[in-house]
């Protein structure tokens, strides 16, 4: 029942993408860039033909130590997202969706699947909080925060587009980010399938038990 859409390549992907400000209740906050591609999609995943390399971010993860997002989830299914905790409708709805369909996965892929939320707001996302926050969607999701340099440069790598938090006249702080998940396979460390933020968690379930595998959806 799901067709691929397979790009012409990953540069293609990252025009593609949109940058979002939870919670603005703003439709001019949302910034297309360029059509995927002419056909209508009928399905969640958009499988890329030249995959992303994954980037190369050292940040803090919730325990306040040093994490290797390459070195830590080599050779492991990861779903990686960039976010921040006090968005409140398109942050925690994805990661709710993904935490959901996690629960349908076998025991087995379950401990291998790797979540990593990176936040776009690290000022106001410590460890602490960040740590605090995902535990209410699972607790084995991975959250990250550090540098906003390093961290607006790594989501790039994987054509992801982050702006600097924000503050609004109200007074309301608002991050503009890509609010694509991109999957990597545990065979080629690649990240080689994208879900937008409209994608459900029977999307998920369907898709996650092959990309545990390093298969396509």
């Amino acid at each position: 029942m799901r067709k691929k859409t397979v790009l012409a390549a990953a540069f293609v992907a990252a025009a593609a993408l949109t940058l979002s400000a939870c919670g603005s209740g703003d439709d001019s906050a949302q910034k297309p860039l360029a059509d995927v591609s002419a056909e209508t999609k009928t399905q969640a995943a958009t499988v890329l033909d030249q995959p992303f390399t994954k980037p190369n971010l050292v940040l803090t993860d919730t325990h306040g130590k040093k994490y290797d997002l390459r070195k830590e989830t080599e050779g492991k299914p990861t779903l990686i997202y960039f976010g921040y905790t006090n968005c409140p409708d398109v942050c925690p709805l994805i990661m709710s969706n993904i935490a959901v369909a996690k629960k349908s996965l076998s025991k087995a892929d379950q401990d291998k699947l790797r979540v990593v939320f990176v936040t776009t707001d690290p000022e106001r996302d410590t460890p602490a909080s960040l740590g605090s926050w995902l535990r209410a969607q699972d607790a084995s999701f991975i959250g990250l925060t550090g540098d906003f340099t390093a961290i607006q440069a790594g989501a790039r790598q994987i054509g992801i587009g982050i702006d600097p938090p924000k503050k609004e006249k109200d007074g309301t702080v608002i991050s503009m980010h890509g609010s694509q998940v991109i999957a990597f396979s545990p065979k080629t460390d690649k990240g080689y399938v994208l879900y937008s933020e409209d994608t459900t968690p029977d999307d998920y379930a369907k898709d996650l038990p092959k990309i545990a595998k390093g298969e396509t959806p």
